[in-house]
């Protein structure tokens, strides 16, 4: 694991964020489908402050595809987004955008992570964005294979214990978003 990508974070850099599992609680066999089940979990909002004053931009990118399934709308998941948003500004903290994809995990050509598609829409709609300074945070093999598929420094969640193998094949390990932060306030003092 080569962490020294940590010492060359400036302004320059985008920040890309798993939401469930990283900013939020994951519900293990369900979905977030409105305000009331979404918790952040501890600290996120102070960490995602600190962010906004480290990173160029902070973009998330999730897979929902409670939305593809029919278990909640496309609209259900804005009015989440719009109050997890509220909840960061209000906390000093910004997001640029969400970038999210309601395919099926079994559809053919979908845009769920790892495919690198949210990355590229990103890129498309930012073209200021260099994928080189670029970090991807998340809790699952899934996020850490999107961020290395679109070229992208990744740093894996292990609070969700989901497996040896996304550690290991993660740039960064760490227990939660906090934990990021203290690390990312470390080396770039």
């Amino acid at each position: 694991m080569n962490a020294n990508f940590l010492n060359n974070i400036d302004a320059s850099w985008t920040l890309f964020l798993d939401r469930d599992g990283v900013i939020n609680t994951r519900k293990f066999g369900g979905y977030i489908t409105s305000p009331d089940e979404f918790e952040f979990n501890p600290k996120v909002l102070e960490s995602i402050a600190y962010f906004t004053q480290t990173f160029n931009k902070i973009i998330i990118v999730t897979n929902q595809q409670g939305v593809g399934k029919g278990l909640m709308t496309e609209e259900a998941l804005k009015t989440v987004h719009s109050f997890m948003i509220s909840e960061i500004e209000k906390k000093s903290g910004k997001i640029d955008s969400i970038y999210y994809c309601t395919d099926l995990a079994d559809s053919d050509n979908n845009c769920r992570k790892p495919s690198p598609v949210m990355a590229q829409k990103a890129i498309a709609d930012n073209p200021e964005i260099d994928i080189n300074k670029s970090i991807m945070v998340g809790d699952s093999l899934s996020d850490i294979e999107f961020g290395k598929n679109a070229g992208m420094k990744t740093v894996f969640i292990t609070s969700s214990g989901d497996g040896i193998i996304a550690s290991e094949l993660a740039d960064y390990v760490c227990d939660g978003l906090f934990d990021f932060r203290n690390s990312l306030e470390k080396q770039i003092k």
